[in-house]
């Protein structure tokens, strides 16, 4: 890849709200931008002039409704830009790529070994060169890399602690080594934040403003939605809802690598999560067991976020196999006995993306976040 990582176009603010305007509401009136901002019409005028000879939007000549010449739509280009994103599960990588209207355009699911850093980039850098020759990407109009994998942040967004499978991705920043191999700028997020930003622009976003992302994977995550934003806190870690169970809770906490070891001691020998998702099957010996003893905790950690954060939605993610996460969803006993018999509005119990493609699809859309809206 050519592209040289100081080169990367840097926008002002009124061109990033002007784009984030556009987004939103596409095919727009450039009239109607002005209305929205508080810029002159001289000045919308001006910043879409630039944004088009950037080729970041075109414009359409609208139909006449009144007197006079018509304003023009306004659109974004969407494969002007592209932005990449990687997640590396604790079994399986998926990479993703998204255009300017954060929407994506080619995903791929490989399974690679994750378990020494290196030689992992290097087969993730093939599969990336694939995927984007198979969909006619030129790798110059990436602008950026959103990475993620599971686990907490232990330094300002520059080092995360995963599990223990993806122990040689913990406690480093290896992030300019994906810089130098794609020499591409780098953004790095857990899975759980990945997973929800994929979301907020999903059918779960258009359908709720806040909401409570659960991520069933290895381990056991979250998110916070406020406002149909990410809440992240001040390391990045809100949402680390493991946090909530201590002592010998963390045994039975609703993590997939506990629910593995509960069924390797019944006979069933899976390989990992990937095989655990695609395979799945409620008549798996000791799997009612293994349900009786989370969802206690589970309970207790939904009704906890209920009373916190009165999300309109609980959406139950990550790499949980659909059939399994529906079961824990019907499990789900909220308490029934309310002062005057009224209870409080309870939030939803929704089915997310379950598959993997949100978190890719989520850290894709970090760079073209960065660099061009607000």
């Amino acid at each position: 890849m050519k592209k040289d990582v100081s080169t990367i176009e840097a926008l002002s603010d009124n061109q990033r709200d002007l784009l984030s305007l556009i987004r939103q509401n596409q095919p727009v009136r450039r009239s109607k931008l002005t209305d929205r901002t508080n810029l002159t019409q001289q000045s919308v005028h001006r910043i879409v002039t630039s944004l088009e000879d950037m080729g970041l939007i075109a414009s359409a000549i609208g139909e006449v409704s009144g007197r006079g010449k018509p304003s023009p739509l306004i659109s974004l280009v969407d494969r002007a830009r592209f932005g990449l994103g990687i997640l590396v599960n604790t079994d399986s990588v998926v990479i993703s790529v998204v255009g300017l209207n954060c929407e994506p355009l080619a995903s791929r699911h490989c399974d690679i070994d994750v378990s020494r850093r290196g030689p992992a980039l290097d087969a993730i850098k093939t599969q990336v060169d694939i995927l984007l020759d198979e969909n006619n990407i030129d790798p110059n109009d990436l602008v950026g890399i959103g990475f993620t994998l599971p686990g907490f942040f232990v330094e300002s967004h520059a080092q995360l602690n995963a599990p223990e499978i993806l122990s040689d991705w913990s406690l480093v920043d290896f992030r300019p080594e994906i810089q130098a191999l794609f020499n591409l700028p780098v953004i790095l997020e857990n899975s759980a934040n990945a997973r929800a930003n994929g979301e907020i622009l999903g059918p779960i976003g258009k359908t709720y403003r806040d909401f409570v992302y659960l991520g069933f994977d290895y381990g056991f995550g979250g998110s916070i939605v406020i406002d149909g934003r990410l809440h992240a806190g001040r390391a990045g870690n809100a949402g680390e809802l493991s946090a909530i169970w201590t002592g010998e809770e963390i045994q039975q906490r609703p993590a997939l690598g506990m629910l593995l070891k509960h069924l390797k001691k019944h006979g069933i020998d899976l390989s990992g999560i990937e095989q655990l998702r695609r395979e799945f099957d409620p008549a798996w010996p000791g799997l009612s067991e293994w349900i009786d003893q989370t969802m206690p905790h589970l309970n207790r950690l939904i009704f906890g976020l209920t009373g916190i954060i009165d999300p309109e939605a609980i959406v139950f993610g990550g790499q949980i196999a659909p059939e399994l996460a529906q079961i824990l969803m019907d499990s789900v006993a909220f308490p029934t006995e309310f002062r005057y018999g009224r209870p409080p509005p309870l939030p939803d119990l929704v089915l997310g993306s379950t598959i993997d493609t949100p978190a890719a699809n989520g850290a894709a859309q970090l760079p073209l976040k960065q660099l061009y809206f607000r």
